[in-house]
């Protein structure tokens, strides 16, 4: 089964850089370019034009594989595709409020948020539901396996949109998301096959085939941007891969990237607030603080991906402390 997870991750790969062409050229045709924010750095303008919502492209390759090779007799990997889905609509509806040479008419973040709760809460009740996995214990490092009960809905529930908001807003430079999305699920790949989930390890190392695959399109100077299309659902479905484990403690160490970004921005209109219109770093999310600190796109990226990926070693590690 190691095999059939590894050639699914290799076969999403190869189809995530050949679907990858003629979608692009049909999102140039379509004028499905991405309307630069004002509020970015200056060196972003030139990105004006690159074609948006690249995520569709991700989700079909993910969902193509998945249907071809990991569906049949495995339906509980219906659960985070269900929710990958619903957020990729979210996503994409949102999208089109971005586009350049169109009418503004992003949705609002009450919206955005009113519908990140609704399909957080349907996917934290039917983890709950799922009796068959046990799914309502939490694996806690150096020590074991723990029953939350009912408190295990209104945790996975705030989770799941945290995750979601975390990797939305980290999809800032060219190549951030895919790269360090793509260690994290790997990180629970290999976390799947420790815990004999197959099923979900092959899943997730689609998922990061799919993403690696994207990358070679997005890498910088990137050709074709994800979107919140691409951006949310793969935050969401990070999330309910992590429940789906039982190591969801150790998220915030995988995803780390993720968190930091979340945080920046919570911080800095936090303190913005407080202070009266100061600001504690150069601009937020943080990828782009440190861009204004001197840090060039390419070296802020793979500096990302490289503490991502320490952070995915220590949560791995510390994942596998957990005593039977």
């Amino acid at each position: 089964m190691i095999n059939d997870a590894l050639v699914l991750g290799a076969i999403a790969l190869v189809a995530g850089i050949a679907v990858g062409y003629p979608a692009i050229d049909i999102m140039r045709r379509l004028n499905l370019d991405k309307e630069i924010s004002e509020w970015g750095p200056e060196s972003h303008q030139v990105k004006a034009g690159t074609p948006t919502v690249g995520g569709v492209f991700i989700l079909l390759v993910i969902g193509a594989v998945t249907l071809a090779g990991n569906l049949v007799d495995r339906w509980s990997v219906g659960l985070p595709l269900t929710v990958m889905g619903c957020l990729g609509i979210l996503g994409f509806l949102d999208d089109l409020g971005s586009l350049r040479g169109r009418e503004q008419k992003a949705l609002t973040r009450r919206a955005k948020l009113a519908a990140f709760i609704a399909i957080a809460v349907g996917a934290a009740i039917a983890l709950y539901h799922q009796d068959l996995l046990d799914l309502s214990r939490v694996h806690i490092p150096f020590h074991g396996a723990a029953d939350l009960g009912w408190v295990y809905v209104p945790v996975a529930v705030g989770v799941i949109v945290l995750t979601a908001g975390g990797v939305a807003v980290t999809d800032g430079l060219d190549g951030l998301v895919a790269g360090t999305a793509a260690i994290a699920y790997g990180a629970y790949g290999f976390l799947g096959l420790y815990q004999e989930q197959t099923y979900l390890a092959i899943l997730c190392l689609t998922i990061a085939g799919a993403l690696l695959g994207f990358l070679w399109h997005n890498s910088y100077p990137a050709s074709v941007f994800m979107g919140d299309v691409g951006a949310l659902p793969l935050g969401g479905g990070l999330a309910v891969i992590a429940f789906m484990t039982g190591q969801w403690l150790v998220l915030p160490l995988i995803g780390v990237i993720f968190v930091a970004e979340g945080l920046s921005v919570g911080i800095q209109i936090g303190y913005f607030r407080l202070t009266g219109g100061k600001r504690l770093f150069k601009m937020a999310p943080l990828h782009h603080h440190f861009e204004k600190s001197g840090w060039s796109e390419v070296q802020t990226t793979q500096r990302f991906w490289i503490i991502q990926a320490l952070g995915a070693i220590v949560g791995v590690t510390l994942a596998l402390e957990v005593y039977p």
